[in-house]
């Protein structure tokens, strides 16, 4: 029933993030991408406690598959971040 539970959250965290990220208009990415960063933070908090829970093959493995995207997704989201705050640098 756990299992269940948490698959689903998976779901429809999965069904939000891609909905969020279809309607926002592509002039607003990189601020979004900036302010994301802290979402994919708490996303990888909870990756590793789901990783690391011995709950079990599957959520071990769907653990390990969801810290793997959240660690590209704020690595991405500091280079994004750290590109746009360059282009207000002075030189």
């Amino acid at each position: 029933m756990e299992l269940l539970l948490l698959v689903t959250i998976f779901v429809v965290a999965l069904f939000l993030g891609v909905e969020l990220i279809t309607k926002v208009p592509p002039t607003l990415h990189t601020p979004l991408m900036s302010a994301s960063n802290a979402i994919s933070g708490i996303t990888l908090v909870g990756a590793l406690l789901a990783a690391g829970s011995g709950a079990g093959a599957l959520v071990n493995v769907l653990g390990f598959v969801a810290v793997v995207l959240a660690s590209i997704n704020v690595v991405g989201g500091y280079m994004v971040t750290n590109r746009m705050l360059a282009m207000f640098k002075r030189k």
